[in-house]
C-alpha cells in the first residue's frame, strides 16, 4: 500500500526557501514516477514538479520553472521539492504521490489524476 509522509513546510517571506521532502513506504518506489503536488482550498490538486522512476526525466510546471527543483533518492525512497524565490501564489498544501506507467509530463499536467495522497504539509509565504 502506497504511503506518504510530507514535510518540511512552514511560513516564508516572498523570496524566501523552503525544501520539501517525501517519505515514502509500501511499493517499490524505483518502479514509480513520483510527483509534487498542490493544493489550494476549493480547488483540485495541480502538479507543480514531477521525475521519472531513475530520475532521468523531470517536468516542472511553468509557473515554478526555475524556481523548484525536483529529486529523487531511490536507496532512502525519498522525493525532495527545493523551492526557491517563493511567491505568494506558491502557497497552499504540498502533496507527494507516484504512479507506474505514466510519463512525468502526463504525471504533473491536468487533469490530475486521483492519485493516493499523504497528509501533506502546508507552505504559507506572507511578509
Amino acid at each position: 500500500q502506497l504511503q506518504f509522509v510530507e514535510s518540511g513546510g512552514g511560513q516564508v517571506q516572498p523570496g524566501g526557501s523552503l525544501t520539501l521532502s517525501c517519505t515514502t513506504s509500501g511499493f517499490a518506489f524505483n518502479r514509480y514516477a513520483v510527483g509534487w503536488f498542490r493544493q489550494v482550498p476549493g480547488k483540485e490538486h495541480e502538479g507543480v514538479s514531477c521525475i521519472s522512476s531513475f530520475g532521468s526525466t523531470t517536468h516542472t510546471v511553468d509557473s515554478v520553472k526555475g524556481r523548484v527543483t525536483i529529486s529523487r533518492d531511490n536507496t532512502k525512497k525519498i522525493v525532495t521539492l527545493q523551492m526557491k524565490n517563493l511567491k505568494s501564489e506558491d502557497a497552499g498544501d504540498y502533496f507527494c504521490a507516484a504512479a507506474e506507467y505514466i510519463s512525468v509530463q502526463r504525471m504533473c499536467s491536468p487533469p490530475v489524476r486521483s492519485y493516493k495522497w499523504g497528509r501533506g504539509t502546508r507552505v504559507t509565504v506572507s511578509p
